[in-house]
C-alpha cells in the first residue's frame, strides 16, 4: 500500500510538472518532449487503478504517434515564434477570463462530489470478477458487440479525413520530378533498351 501511494504521488507530481512545462517552455520542441513525458506519467496512473488497456493506448497512440508527429511538424516547419508571441498581451484578458470560467467549473464539479457523495445520478453497471474477464476483453466485447456500428462509423470518418488530407496536399509543383506509376507499368523494353550488333575487335 505504501508503494502504491508513493508511486501515485510520484506520477502525479511529474505529470503536473510536465503539463506546466508544456505551456511555459519557450522552445516548442521542449514543449512536445514534456508532453510525451506527461503522457507516460498519466499512463502510469492508469496502471495504478487497473486500467492497463487505457495506459497502453495512451503510450502507443498519443505518446508514440501523436506527440511524435507534433515533434516532427514543429522541427520541420520554419515558424517564427517571436511573431506569434507578439499578440500575447492582446489576447491575455480573454484567455484569463476563459481560464477563470474553466477553474470555476472544475471547482463546482469537485464541490458537488464533496457535498453529495452518495448521489446516484450515474447509472452503475456491475463489474465482472477480475479473475474471469480482463479489461481488454471487456472493452473489446462491448466495443465490437454493442457499439460496432459506431465504431465502424468512426473508422469511416477517419478514412475520409485521411483521404481528404492526401488530396489537399497532393498537388503538382513546377520543377519537381514526380513518379508516374502508369508510365512505369506501360514501359516497354524497346523504349529503354537499344540492341546493337558489334563485330568482334571493332569496339562500339
Amino acid at each position: 500500500m505504501i508503494i502504491q501511494a508513493l508511486s501515485f504521488y510520484l506520477f502525479s507530481f511529474v505529470a503536473i510538472a510536465s503539463a506546466v512545462m508544456v505551456i511555459s517552455a519557450r522552445n516548442p520542441v521542449h514543449s512536445v518532449l514534456f508532453l510525451i513525458l506527461a503522457f507516460f506519467n498519466a499512463a502510469g496512473l492508469f496502471v495504478l487503478i487497473g486500467a492497463e488497456f487505457i495506459a497502453m493506448i495512451l503510450v502507443v497512440v498519443y505518446g508514440g504517434a501523436v506527440a511524435v508527429l507534433f515533434l516532427f511538424v514543429v522541427m520541420m516547419l520554419d515558424i517564427s515564434f517571436t511573431e506569434l508571441r507578439q499578440g500575447f498581451l492582446q489576447y491575455l484578458p480573454i484567455g484569463g477570463l476563459v481560464g477563470i470560467v474553466l477553474l470555476a467549473e472544475l471547482l463546482m464539479i469537485g464541490g458537488s462530489w464533496v457535498i453529495a457523495p452518495a448521489t446516484e445520478t450515474v447509472r452503475s453497471f456491475p463489474a465482472p470478477p477480475i479473475d474471469q474477464v480482463t479489461n481488454t476483453h471487456a472493452i473489446g466485447k462491448i466495443l465490437y458487440t454493442d457499439y460496432i456500428y459506431l465504431f465502424q462509423g468512426a473508422g469511416m470518418v477517419l478514412l475520409v479525413a485521411m483521404i481528404g488530407a492526401i488530396v489537399l496536399t497532393l498537388r503538382a509543383r513546377p520543377g519537381v520530378r514526380k513518379q508516374k506509376i502508369s508510365d512505369q507499368i506501360n514501359r516497354r523494353p524497346e523504349d529503354a533498351i537499344e540492341i546493337k550488333k558489334v563485330q568482334s575487335g571493332s569496339g562500339i
